[in-house]
């Protein structure tokens, strides 16, 4: 695989807030768009008008999305350049106005709301994100501990998945079925480990009634930073945020992001065929239109800026794209994955990404001045309560698509992380100027 050249764009240390303006060849003051009712993104129109505009080369945008729809029953990508949204464009029943399950990416919503956090309620945190949060004060569920090493779990461990928790393994209500062993795959110092599941005493596992204590509840397969495994620790820092503010965390997102961003609709995937979970799930299932999820990208390459005002710290979002002290086992960040060790290789050193289930995935990349968004499935109206989009243009073919055993960009089937990091790869390689 291999792509063209690309330009990085060199800001003055003394103008950390100005943008340069590509055609003009000097900085101006960051544009702000208006919520999407009130106009929207300024849109250069696509084609050759991205070259123009954004330095892109409009040939490998439409290559980067044919990669995108070879791996993805129905999506989109959009990529954001100069303030600029220079590319959109869907298949399938997706749209503009999906609100796709986007899993995952709600630990970055997660990690920013506890950014935010620590600001806000500073004497609450006089150690930052090395405040140890197993205690009464921040986690009454969590007694007694299962294991005195939990009492050293800290805020920037739960935020790196670095806890030491292992994740357990629960039997569906009414189940018959023997206890398997399971296991998970943890990384000590970029050494892959085998972790194995833990089942609790109770085997039959209630997700709206044990949504919050099979998190914070089980079995350490290390002591606290001594090894990453992706598993529920942003539900735990979720919790830990909700007891601070003294409100949900979608509240909190609300109140300090969405309105001040101006979102449309959104919400979190709360409907189980159980019932609805009684929490914020802090690991996964925010719901966001597409040139919304672009807005809190915009925020985070403006360095926590919107407008006049300072929505994250920017010491913050600043920690978000570099390796952590918290995990020195892999290149995951305080819910970002960060490429400063070019495991993307061909890609930007200072991109940082959040992917989700299913290949969808959020990228900020500071040098090249833009925000990318890999739109990955459609709607999800049962799990998030949200109104289905009214999409005139969806495809229902693509219903029944399966991904070809051999793709073009790569050879062989693409899974989620290959086709995250390809993307990356495709539309950073677009750029001419």
């Amino acid at each position: 695989m291999t792509l063209s050249r690309r330009a990085v764009i060199s800001l003055p240390v003394a103008l950390p807030f100005l943008h340069y303006a590509a055609r003009a060849g000097a900085y101006e003051t960051p544009y702000f768009p208006p919520s999407d009712g009130q106009g929207g993104w300024r849109a250069s129109g696509q084609g050759s008008m991205a070259r123009v505009v954004a330095g892109l080369d409009e040939a490998r945008l439409e290559d980067a999305f044919e990669f995108v729809k070879s791996s993805s029953r129905h999506g989109g990508l959009l990529v954001l350049r100069h303030g600029h949204l220079v590319y959109e464009r869907y298949f399938g029943r997706a749209c503009r106005e999906s609100h796709p399950n986007m899993h995952s990416m709600g630990k970055m919503f997660t990690s920013v709301s506890c950014g935010i956090m620590l600001s806000e309620y500073k004497d609450r945190f006089p150690d930052g994100l090395a405040q140890k949060v197993f205690t009464k004060e921040f986690l009454p569920e969590a007694f007694p501990l299962d294991d005195p090493r939990m009492a050293d779990i800290r805020l920037g461990n739960l935020l790196t998945m670095t806890s030491g928790i292992s994740r357990a393994n629960f039997l569906p209500e009414g189940s018959r079925a023997p206890r398997m062993a399971g296991h998970s795959t943890g990384i000590v110092h970029g050494e892959n480990v085998d972790v194995p599941s833990w089942y609790s005493s109770d085997a039959i596992y209630n997700p709206i009634v044990n949504q919050d204590s099979s998190a914070v509840h089980g079995k350490m397969w290390t002591a606290p930073g001594e090894g990453y495994l992706y598993g529920r620790d942003p539900h735990v820092a979720s919790m830990v945020l909700r007891r601070v503010v003294g409100m949900e965390l979608q509240q909190f997102i609300d109140q300090r992001l969405a309105k001040r961003l101006g979102f449309g609709s959104w919400g979190y995937a709360t409907h189980l065929a159980e019932g609805d979970l009684p929490h914020t799930p802090g690991e996964s299932g925010i719901a966001l239109r597409s040139t919304d999820i672009l807005r809190f990208g915009y925020m985070l390459l403006n360095h926590g800026m919107w407008g006049n005002r300072q929505l994250v710290p920017a010491k913050y979002v600043e920690l978000l794209s570099q390796p952590s002290p918290f995990n020195q086992h892999s290149p995951y960040s305080l819910m970002f994955e960060v490429n400063t060790d070019a495991h993307v290789p061909r890609a930007p050193r200072d991109a940082y990404f959040k992917s989700g289930a299913g290949g969808c995935a959020m990228y900020v990349i500071p040098s090249l001045d833009m925000v990318i968004y890999k739109m990955e499935d459609a709607d999800d109206p049962e799990g998030t309560g949200l109104p289905p989009a009214n999409n005139p243009n969806a495809d229902a073919s693509r219903d029944s698509w399966k991904p070809h055993p051999f793709n073009q960009f790569c050879d062989g089937p693409v899974d989620g992380d290959t086709g995250v990091r390809r993307t990356l790869q495709l539309v950073a390689g677009a750029v001419i100027t």
